[in-house]
């Protein structure tokens, strides 16, 4: 049996998703009656703390997102393996996200938004080439490499960082605390697609947004956080905000979601808001995911993906 376990989701839409990708398989939603010595799988988004504790017979959890940190927030967490979404439906979605968003910044949109509203061009009307333009993308996991290459083969000049190191095609790569200087210095766009850990929590802070380039064809750096609301602090960026230190912000993730409507990021202007739908799950992509998966475990095999407990992602 495999057992739906969602919060803030339509469950019903998911159920009828699944069923079709597994026919024959019993599947239920969180809320409803059945036996818990029945379920063997579980898919999560949010389940609530402690909800798939009591299920002697559970072999493995699969996220229905890219991330996750919901399911480490669960402390009352199986110890059982954990399985994360990696799809190139997805991972599509998040760069087409990201191209977007570099490409406004890059072509100043939002300034000539402005300058629509109250029918006047001002004298500027320079534009920079994406190859002057330094993208920096903190994480380089299946999403910030997709998005680095695809920024790439548009023009931009790109570079990826990671808390370990990794090599990238064609892209340079900073590491770890000692490179995060050198890396932020020669960043114009700040691009976050980090897992949310213990350690990454609150990285979007006031000294690193104070280390970004300010030196840069865009005149001010920019961020773009379309990882995990937990990431950021947002006093700490409307403050720099507002010294001019950085230019101009997109976030699609917030720490209290939804956005609460007292938060100034709603009306700041120089702050861009989206409604955490950067890279929305497919119930039919991430269905198909998911039978893949659990088809692999009953035919003895390792499924794709798997998270590591220690690193939380």
């Amino acid at each position: 049996m495999l057992l739906v376990a969602l919060s803030g989701w339509n469950v019903g839409q998911w159920v009828e998703r699944l069923q079709k990708k597994m026919p024959g398989r019993e599947i239920v939603a969180l809320g409803e009656p059945f036996d818990r010595r029945a379920v063997h799988y579980a898919v999560s988004w949010k389940h609530p703390a402690g909800s798939l504790a009591a299920l002697p017979n559970l072999s493995a959890i699969f996220s229905l997102g890219a991330g996750v940190d919901h399911i480490f927030n669960d402390d009352r967490l199986p110890d059982v393996p954990i399985y994360r979404v990696v799809d190139p439906d997805l991972t599509n979605r998040m760069s087409e996200y990201i191209v977007m968003h570099c490409l406004m910044l890059l072509r100043q949109t939002r300034r000539y938004d402005a300058q629509q509203r109250i029918q006047s061009w001002d004298d500027d009307r320079f534009q920079p080439a994406a190859r002057d333009v330094r993208v920096g993308i903190m994480g380089m996991g299946e999403l910030g490499q997709d998005a680095a290459h695809k920024l790439k083969m548009m023009g931009f000049n790109v570079a990826g960082w990671s808390r370990t190191p990794k090599t990238r095609d064609g892209i340079p790569s900073y590491s770890g605390d000692a490179g995060l200087k050198d890396f932020l210095a020669r960043t114009d766009i700040l691009v976050v697609l980090l897992p949310l850990t213990p350690q990454t929590r609150g990285i979007i802070n006031e000294r690193l947004l104070r280390g970004l380039a300010q030196d840069g064809r865009l005149g001010k750096p920019a961020l773009i956080n379309a990882g995990r609301g937990g990431l950021q602090i947002e006093n700490d960026i409307l403050k720099v905000l507002d010294e001019g230190v950085l230019g101009h912000a997109v976030l699609d993730v917030f720490e209290t979601e939804p956005l609460p409507r007292e938060s100034r990021l709603w009306s700041h202007p120089h702050v861009t808001v989206t409604p955490h739908n950067a890279a929305m799950s497919d119930p039919d992509a991430i269905g198909a995911l998911v039978a893949r998966q659990i088809a692999k475990l009953e035919a003895g095999q390792e499924p794709d993906y798997k998270v590591d407990r220690a690193r939380a992602y």
